[in-house]
């Protein structure tokens, strides 16, 4: 059979699973098609490509790594035994043991790019001490300074505050996260089961943390049906999301851990598929899951120790979670409790923009390439906070940048509340670095929008001044400060953006900005392409085609070649009434507020025909208020949306008296502020429906304009405007 030699060539078993796993039945035991099989060489293909699998070299050194890292706890316990004056024979049978979680114990570790710039991924490793090993002397004290000794441990920073504290360095050029847990016993068994209860006996807080990595993740490779198709998917969903920049625990998005825990989900919920229907699945689910509903591969577990595990029926702050993704492991906790009511949408618009191209990809129309373009961030917004760190050396800056980054989270839930949500925040999960400057420093960036869905008010702005001051006073409150360690916030507009944040120090060249040229072809009625899913922003313009800001023209862009024609228009016919007003159906807009297509001596106010045709041909659509004296150069006539009809009529009748064929539309009114000085903050497009749950619910996504102002004061961290 065809199947059984692609099954082979695979490395694919041919027998299906029949058991059940997780809290819910299976969507689907349906086997994999032949088609399907293709399909997942081809991803495998790509993974490889794209340098996702270590080489043997590379798997050898880690090996080595980790086996001297062994010996080494095991001398230190041994050591601090002998220090604390334990008979000989205690001494002798002192132990200390090292395990892996992470990516690396569940088998898709990988040197992973965050987009263009970050390090690669390090290894979670989790040492497992005696009772009498402390944490605060023998642990951060004793051990950092046998680490600290050796030429082979560079970076070395020991991170004592931290939720779960933590010890990082490089071995060997080897990035190591190493966590500690003291247990209640003696001597630690070489055979030690960690997976049992009991091993969370009378012993404190942070070890349980540190020691639920572990458990969690190898109750994940117990619950899915597949681990060799469990790994292959997840380790494509988590270059997927570095390359869609979402990939940041810290920042606000999910983690290793976070993203594991879903792709077991869709394991289980399609158990005998294979990695490409998987990844496919993945988004097709988490387009339409609705939030703040769990997702949890089994039931949680109340266990015997009276641990808390998250519960939102008994919990008050369970309830605040806006994405909950439950570890299978006692005790059960939300592994997603960073993720904010922004980075929660940023994240559905990626599922969305993923499950479209995955269902193009299913009917051979696309190649997996393009599930993975990096996402424009740079490009994406026109307004942005810059938040650059310094120090004076690599121990100071390891140590600052760390604490900045970890408060990077709350200055965008500040953003959040003291804008009442109007303003959402898009942080950027890597830091970007200038080379040409000497000393060690860096920066962070976050993108600012409008929320979508809040209605516009004229005259409108955010100054964020106060909440930017209070981020800053936060951070200065670093236990650990030095003179060099600082801390400068400021607001940049996307074409005052520095070089070094785009690939290779060198802008990207925006093209001529041809707001509403069409073309006579672009009026052909077709039935071709479906519109009726489009958002619309308040102009009734669809998002694709008003703005090139987060991936919407990027998108049609790569899916369009050519770019002379464009359409704006709403989904129903309308035409210019007596009175100056547009008749659409059964509502009445007014029409300076209403675009307007014109060709042939026609004025068509879009209709679901135009828009179908034009959608099918290539278009370059921007923001024609920025772009004014440029579009003058394309065309003589430019029609405005405050024209009445009889002007846009008379402006018709000009250009043709002219002999000109094209005519073009101001879709945005002027811009003018008390002190003279604007710009226009455009939201991000939002692919597919709304949001459910904590995000709201609304019956359409719309992209209303903020105003800034772009009057500024100066501090000591630098300038930072008035929103």
């Amino acid at each position: 059979m065809v199947t059984a030699a692609l099954m082979a060539a695979s490395g694919q078993t041919i027998e299906k699973v029949s058991q059940h796993l997780g809290v819910t039945e299976p969507i689907s035991i349906a086997g994999p098609a032949d088609a399907d099989f293709v399909k997942t060489r081809k991803l495998e293909k790509f993974l490889v490509s794209a340098g996702l699998y270590e080489n043997q070299d590379e798997a050898v050194l880690r090996e080595e790594v980790l086996g001297r890292l062994d010996q080494i706890v095991k001398l230190w316990v041994k050591q601090i035994s002998r220090n604390k004056g334990f008979s000989d024979q205690l001494v002798l049978e002192a132990n200390a043991k090292i395990f892996t979680f992470g990516s690396y114990r569940l088998g898709c570790f990988y040197f992973g790019i965050c987009q263009v710039h970050g390090p690669g991924a390090d290894i979670d490793t989790l040492c497992i001490g005696p009772r009498h090993a402390s944490r605060e002397e023998d642990f951060f004290v004793e051990l950092h300074t046998i680490l600290a000794d050796m030429q082979e441990v560079t970076e070395l920073h020991p991170v004592t505050d931290a939720h779960v504290p933590v010890m990082k360095f490089k071995f060997n050029g080897i990035s190591i996260d190493l966590l500690y847990a003291r247990l209640a016993l003696w001597v630690i068994p070489e055979d030690l089961d960690i997976s049992q209860e009991s091993i969370l006996r009378n012993i404190d807080e942070q070890s349980v943390r540190s020691l639920n990595g572990c458990r969690v993740t190898d109750q994940i490779l117990r619950l899915v049906p597949n681990i060799q198709h469990f790994r292959t998917t997840l380790r494509c969903l988590k270059y997927w999301a570095k390359r869609r920049g979402v990939y940041s625990n810290v920042t606000g998005f999910l983690g290793g851990v976070n993203w594991a825990l879903l792709v077991a989900r869709i394991c289980q919920l399609y158990p005998n598929a294979v990695p490409s229907t998987l990844v496919s699945r993945f988004f097709r689910v988490y387009t339409q899951w609705r939030w703040p509903n769990p997702v949890m591969l089994c039931a949680i577990d109340e266990g015997t120790l009276g641990l808390p595990v998250w519960d939102p029926r008994k919990n008050p702050r369970d309830r605040m979670h806006l994405m909950p993704i439950i570890t299978p492991a006692y005790p059960c906790m939300n592994s997603s409790y960073n993720v904010s009511l922004s980075t929660l949408r940023v994240m559905m618009e990626e599922f969305q923009r993923a499950n479209e191209i995955c269902e193009t990809l299913e009917t051979n129309k696309a190649e997996w390439n393009v599930l993975f373009e990096a996402y424009p961030f740079f490009e994406a917004y026109k307004n942005y906070l810059q938040i650059e760190i310094n120090a004076l050396d690599d121990d100071d800056f390891r140590k600052w940048k760390g604490w900045v980054e970890s408060r990077l989270r709350q200055l965008t839930l500040k953003i959040e509340k003291h804008t009442y949500g109007m303003l959402q925040c898009h942080p950027y999960p890597c830091e970007v670095v200038d080379d040409s400057r000497k000393g060690r420093h860096c920066a962070f960036f976050m993108g600012l929008q409008r929320s979508q869905g809040v209605p516009q008010q004229e005259g409108q702005q955010f100054d964020i001044r106060a909440t930017v001051d209070e981020f800053r006073h936060s951070v200065n409150m670093y236990m650990l400060w030095k003179p060099g360690m600082e801390l400068h916030v400021s607001h940049v507009r996307r074409k005052s953006l520095p070089t070094y944040v785009f690939a290779g120090g060198v802008r990207p060249v925006r093209p001529l900005r041809s707001s509403a040229v069409i073309s006579k072809s672009a009026l052909r009625p077709t039935l071709s392409h479906s519109v009726s899913q489009l958002p619309k922003s308040d102009s009734g313009i669809t998002d694709e085609d008003l703005e090139d800001i987060s991936g919407g023209a990027e998108r049609l862009k790569r899916k369009f070649q050519t770019p002379d024609d464009v359409v704006l228009g709403k989904r129903h016919h309308s035409s210019p009434s007596m009175n100056g007003r547009l008749n659409s159906g059964d509502e009445n807009i007014a029409a300076s507020h209403s675009p307007l297509v014109t060709s042939n001596k026609q004025l068509v106010m879009g209709g679901e025909e135009v828009l179908e045709n034009i959608m099918k041909q290539g278009l370059e659509v921007y923001s024609a208020e920025e772009e004014l004296e440029a579009l003058n150069e394309v065309s003589t006539s430019v029609l405005r949306r405050d024209d009445s009809a009889e002007q846009l009529h008379s402006k018709f009748e000009q250009e043709s008296d002219r002999g000109q064929s094209r005519l073009s539309v101001l879709t945005s009114g002027s811009c003018s502020f008390p002190n003279g000085v604007g710009d226009e903050l455009e939201p991000t497009t939002a692919f597919g429906g709304p949001l459910a749950g904590a995000v709201g619910n609304t019956d359409s996504q719309r992209k209303p304009v903020i105003r800034l102002s772009l009057a500024s004061t100066s501090s000591a961290v630098g300038a930072l405007d008035v929103f």
